[in-house]
């Protein structure tokens, strides 16, 4: 990550023990509901906390609207990210900059309850537990499309990638400092966090809530970006389409041995005819296969090529956390 929004010798000390991560993009209609629910919640666990605001570049006025009520509300933090980065950017930068001994990621619909941050935090103190995932026993607020596709998602992930992946465990969970500085030490690169935190090994654990309807605005996860989230989650945890793409190979190339067995003993029997129709599936056939694999291999030779340019996710704008540092500096 490259922060040109202050001097890089910004520094923020502090003691708060409770950071509240929540990626922003055209939020301000759930930002009333989300103040008056969560702000009770982090008051009454009389911790030190704050609350890390990432505007992802919204074009509606969350951005605004947050500083507005920075003025009545001194714990709540807005890091401005210079353009739209996208949830799990936005996700990362929100990590990155938190200054809690734990950190909790939520979502500003208030699909994810944030009365359950309570709970996480005294059940990762009693444990000794580095990471508390929220975890959905009850989906019936999503629509069956939604169940349906995020139920083949987690299925497929954990065949994929290993069943130590949590069965619907979004974006929702408490991680503890270490786990925080273990994540500033990657590369600096797109992230799916639901399947990189079961991959550090961590202790975990586990609070089980029902979701509900998202209090206001539209979802920012249609079907596209779902989709894409599966391709990411595939390529970036697996080898298996690469795997694949050698199974079809050798499919295709069982094909066309069988293919020219019965062409040769066709020739034999003295029973030759022109065989357009299976020529040319044989021809589609191979080139479709071909085809595929291309795509396989070149998704991944994509990423690669992407790691290789070390661009980084995300630019911060703006924090008002480091703002407070430099005024603080001038006035001594």
């Amino acid at each position: 990550m490259i922060d040109v929004s202050h001097d890089p010798t910004d520094r923020v000390e502090s003691s708060v023990e409770l950071s509240v991560v929540i990626p922003m993009f055209n939020e301000e209609e759930a930002l009333p509901a989300l103040v008056e629910r969560l702000r009770p919640v982090l008051d009454g666990t009389g911790e030190e906390y704050e609350v890390v605001a990432v505007d992802d570049g919204s074009t509606d006025g969350t951005a605004e609207h947050l500083a507005q009520l920075r003025a009545g509300w001194p714990q709540l933090r807005l890091v401005r990210l210079r353009r739209n980065s996208g949830h799990q950017a936005a996700l990362t930068a929100g990590l990155h900059s938190a200054r809690g001994a734990y950190a909790v990621s939520l979502d500003a619909d208030l699909q994810d309850p944030p009365e359950k941050i309570p709970e996480m935090l005294a059940l990762a103190r009693s444990r000794h537990l580095d990471i508390v995932y929220g975890v959905r026993t009850n989906r019936s607020s999503d629509t069956g499309f939604k169940r349906r596709t995020a139920g083949a998602y987690y299925w497929l992930m954990r065949r994929l990638v290993g069943t130590h992946v949590c069965a619907q465990a979004g974006d929702f969970r408490l991680l503890s400092r270490n786990v925080l500085d273990a994540l500033k030490a990657l590369p600096d690169q797109p992230q799916v966090y639901r399947l990189l935190m079961p991959w550090f090994g961590f202790p975990s654990g586990e609070v089980t809530y029902r979701r509900d309807p998202r209090v206001a605005g539209h979802t920012k996860y249609p079907l596209r970006k779902m989709i894409l989230l599966a391709v990411d989650s595939i390529i970036g945890f697996s080898v298996a389409p690469l795997r694949l793409a050698i199974w079809l190979g050798a499919l295709a190339f069982c094909v066309c041995l069988g293919m020219l067995v019965y062409t040769l003993a066709v020739h034999a029997a003295g029973d030759t005819a022109p065989g357009w129709t299976s020529l040319i599936i044989a021809v589609l056939f191979v080139g479709a296969v071909q085809l595929v694999c291309l795509g396989v291999v070149g998704e991944y030779i994509g990423r690669i090529y992407t790691a290789a340019q070390q661009r980084p996710t995300y630019f911060v704008a703006d924090d008002t956390a480091m703002a407070i540092a430099r005024q603080a500096r001038k006035t001594l």
